[in-house]
């Protein structure tokens, strides 16, 4: 496969490989975009509908991602083209690290991502070494992401953002699209700090309650029934899932899959301020679209670093505490940073981002 002009420019990618296991009957692509800050760092996100384009896209996140946050790391990615609930995972990801031995971890970390975690960190780890990956259970030497680094992240990214904006946190109506990992920690962190959360989606469907929602009920039934739309209070609404993007809200977060704000929904956002804590939840013209109709956008690469910082974190053999206090410390500064600068010049926080990002790669390189 060859990467288009368009995809490809002074920054990377450096390598696309792609693999595939006839026996196990899944296919997989690595991208390793920059390695100038050190190895490709980026997790293995596994899904039955990952395309190369993707990984492409959240290889380059990472590689700006990386370098904002200070940490050494340059950006990759990886992508498992398999329906997680018909397949052996443990075995497909020591397939995956048997396949990319020669370039794990000499270029490429592994880390968790979309339906892998540290069971399938420790897969790797055990095929290829302590180095081969971040994200490890504790037994194992890791921090593991189930300690919710990447939702701690953005829940301090949510903070900073309301009081740029001028409103309370206690007032402020917020939405979370995605009640995964990144989701649901998001949702305890400033619910414990104070805020409101009025409304979550899954794939069941949307909840959503003016009042407020009891944030450490709704973790229990979704982790007992799997769907959100269980959550049974006074004054909730189940509505579709898509309907979550519709709602007056203060601060949305979209926190699922790329692209969940689109041309058949952006003109529907009615949310103050957009806190990106997936990655590409929505494409550079859209993200434009919507900072002209005066809202604020804080870019996911700003947001979202937790989870990578914790990665740098275990790599240095840094303990919980220190890693919480990292996290906090690094994601308060940057997005600080980048919405003053942004309002200074008159730019949009991406730009601001990105010329930040760029120049610690560029000098490195």
């Amino acid at each position: 496969m060859l990467v288009s002009k368009k995809e490809a420019d002074e920054f990377g990618p450096e390598k696309v490989v792609q693999v595939y296991d006839p026996k196990l009957k899944y296919e997989a692509v690595l991208v390793i975009d920059n390695t100038a800050l050190g190895p490709g760092k980026g997790g293995v996100r596994l899904v039955p509908d990952v395309t190369v384009e993707e990984v492409l896209g959240l290889a380059r996140a990472m590689t700006w991602k990386n370098a904002l946050a200070d940490i050494p790391f340059g950006g990759a990615k990886s992508g498992i083209k398999a329906n997680p609930k018909e397949i052996d995972k443990i075995a497909v990801m020591k397939s995956f690290a048997h396949a990319l031995r020669n370039l794990i971890p000499s270029e490429y970390v592994a880390g968790p991502d979309m339906n892998t975690g540290e069971k399938e960190m420790d897969a790797i780890a055990e095929v290829l070494g302590e180095k081969a990956a971040t994200g490890k259970s504790s037994k194992n030497g890791g921090l593991p992401h189930e300690l919710g680094s990447t939702g701690f992240g953005v829940s301090k990214s949510v903070l900073v953002a309301l009081e740029f904006a001028d409103i309370k946190k206690e007032e402020a109506k917020i939405a979370i699209e995605g009640f995964g990992n990144v989701g649901t920690f998001t949702a305890k962190f400033l619910s414990e700090a104070g805020a409101r959360i009025v409304a979550v989606s899954d794939s069941s469907g949307t909840v959503y309650n003016l009042n407020g929602l009891d944030v450490e009920k709704l973790i229990e039934i979704k982790q007992s029934t799997r769907k959100v739309t269980n959550y049974k209070e006074e004054g909730t609404k189940i509505l579709p899932t898509a309907e979550l993007f519709k709602l007056p809200v203060d601060v949305l977060l979209p926190g699922a899959r790329p692209n969940a704000i689109n041309e058949d929904n952006e003109k529907d956002v009615k949310a103050k301020i957009i806190v990106e804590a997936a990655n590409i939840p929505m494409t550079i013209e859209i993200e434009k679209e919507l900072e002209k109709r005066g809202i604020l956008i804080v870019p996911d690469f700003v947001a979202n670093a937790g989870g990578v910082i914790s990665s740098a974190m275990e790599w240095e053999g840094k303990s919980e505490k220190e890693m919480f206090e990292r996290v906090e410390r690094t994601i308060i500064k940057n997005t600080k940073t980048v919405l003053e600068n942004a309002k200074e010049e008159s730019k949009s926080p991406r730009d601001v981002a990105l010329e930040i990002a760029k120049e610690k790669v560029m000098a490195k390189m």
